[in-house]
């Protein structure tokens, strides 16, 4: 765990593997604040159990998955992706092999006559 940071850091790139960043916050939104204040968004962490704050999480965090009380994970019945330079799309579940299809759209004008 990397702790005693500040915003102007490289670790607020993003960052693989076993680490964890913690930042100092005043308040709630100061946090989703921060945590927007990036060019990345794969997914969010918060330990919560307050569902007024999860809520408020879930609605105003710009990342691909909120994920409470625990570490990001992936499941293969839940969508997974990120957004912003963390990727496009989602990959897993029905969202995710939607990625792979084309549609086509067809439409016919009304007949002539």
């Amino acid at each position: 765990m990397l702790s005693h940071l500040s915003a102007d850091m490289r670790i607020r790139e993003e960052a693989f593997g076993p680490v964890a960043s913690l930042y100092r916050v005043a308040d709630l939104d100061e946090a989703i604040a921060l945590a927007n204040d990036t060019s990345f968004g794969l997914s969010s962490n918060a330990w919560t159990r307050d569902e007024a704050e999860q809520e408020r999480l879930i609605r105003d965090l710009a990342a691909g998955g909120v994920f409470f009380n625990g570490m990001t994970a992936s499941h293969p019945a839940l969508p997974f992706g990120g957004v912003k330079r963390s990727g496009y799309g989602r990959e897993l579940a029905g969202y995710g092999i939607r990625e792979f299809c084309h549609v086509t759209t067809v439409w016919y004008g009304p007949p002539n006559g």
